[in-house]
């Protein structure tokens, strides 16, 4: 049998923490930064953790 295949947009877009969760980063920090404000900017800057009912979607892109 053949090993299942990582997908890569996901191995760079998520990592696994310590204790099983999955971490994301936010979205709208990349571009257009010139009219959000700083307060918006520095709270997307922090990592969030993937919704319990989309963990086992990105578990399975993961491989894991």
């Amino acid at each position: 049998m053949s090993k299942t295949k990582t997908n890569s947009g996901a191995k760079k877009r998520f990592r696994l923490t310590g204790t099983g969760k999955i971490k994301r980063k936010h979205a709208y920090k990349s571009h257009i930064l010139t009219k959000k404000t700083k307060k918006q900017k520095r709270n997307l800057t922090h990592f969030g953790l993937i919704d319990r009912v989309d963990e086992s979607r990105v578990k399975a892109l993961l491989g894991i």
